[in-house]
């Protein structure tokens, strides 16, 4: 049985329904991926982040946790996306505010290109609220197409990202 290491970029701006903020709904969701295999092995400190492409929603809370799993990286991402469910997590329209949003950033560098799972996270390396949590899990990470040190992805990020570590 083959063990992978992924990556998991968590975020929510809005508190699901049964806890207190978004945060103690993205820590539920962490610990509710055990029971699908997914296991947390690290987490960076939470970040807050001005929503992309920028609105009147409220801020994100964004972090990256660092997990194991034997599962192959279509049913990881079927798991995510059923937690995000569970949450009450509706996908509709695109940048719209949420309860939970899991994405599955980077499965032991794979490469895959297709439409229902893309790998690397195809816009990862245009996101602070994903890079500098991933960094400080992962500082000697490259990214598997373009080979680009992780430090050197951050140097690269877009200007006008607004983010903040979280109090």
């Amino acid at each position: 049985m083959t063990v992978s290491t992924v990556f998991i970029g968590i975020g929510a701006n809005l508190t699901p329904e049964g806890y207190d903020s978004p945060r103690a709904g993205c820590r539920a969701a962490l610990d509710r991926l055990t029971d699908h295999g997914i296991d947390l092995v690290a987490m960076s400190r939470w970040y807050e982040s001005a929503p992309v492409p920028m609105s009147d929603q409220p801020w994100y809370l964004n972090a990256v946790a660092m997990a194991t799993t034997s599962r192959p990286a279509a049913e990881t991402l079927a798991c995510l996306h059923h937690v995000e469910a569970a949450f009450g997590r509706v996908r509709g329209v695109r940048n719209a505010a949420r309860v939970l949003d899991l994405d599955l950033i980077d499965f032991g560098g794979l490469v895959h290109d297709a439409p229902e799972l893309t790998l690397p996270h195809p816009r990862m390396h245009e996101r602070a609220f994903v890079l500098l949590p991933m960094q400080e899990l992962a500082p000697h990470w490259r990214h598997p197409i373009s080979g680009v040190s992780i430090d050197d992805l951050v140097r690269a990020l877009p200007a006008g990202q607004q983010i903040r570590l979280a109090k």
